[in-house]
């Protein structure tokens, strides 16, 4: 049996914290999309090498943040993030990914800025 979606998605935070972009590789299918909500628009990660770029690219900026949460959704997963605080003092928002898999690889990752608005979407 594979690993669960919820497994999937804590493996491959667990390798963007790391810095590990070749174990994310594994995670993504190579047609993965990744937007807010239009996956057409400017900016839009529209294939595993495009998210890989901008992945590497977070990397220098200030940091991925940190897992709060992974709700299971069936074939989708909630992802529930704290961003790095951008000034000292300021609290650090929650943000969420909406992540669907397929075969055991990532297939599109819809970010949300509000998590109840990705576990809205998701049906949760």
């Amino acid at each position: 049996m594979g690993q669960s979606n919820v497994e999937l998605a804590r493996r491959g935070d667990e390798a963007a914290l790391r810095g590990d972009l070749d174990a994310i590789r594994e995670f993504l299918h190579p047609d993965v999309k990744w937007h807010g909500g239009d996956p057409s628009a400017p900016g839009a990660c529209r294939d595993r090498e495009q998210a890989l770029a901008f992945m590497r690219r977070a990397q220098g900026w200030r940091g991925v943040g940190e897992l709060v949460d992974i709700i299971d959704a069936g074939e989708k997963v909630v992802v529930i993030m704290r961003r790095v605080a951008s000034e000292e003092g300021q609290p650090a928002a929650l943000s969420a990914n909406l992540t669907t898999f397929r075969d055991g690889k990532a297939v599109e990752m819809v970010h949300y800025p509000r998590p109840e608005d990705a576990l809205a979407a998701a049906g949760v």
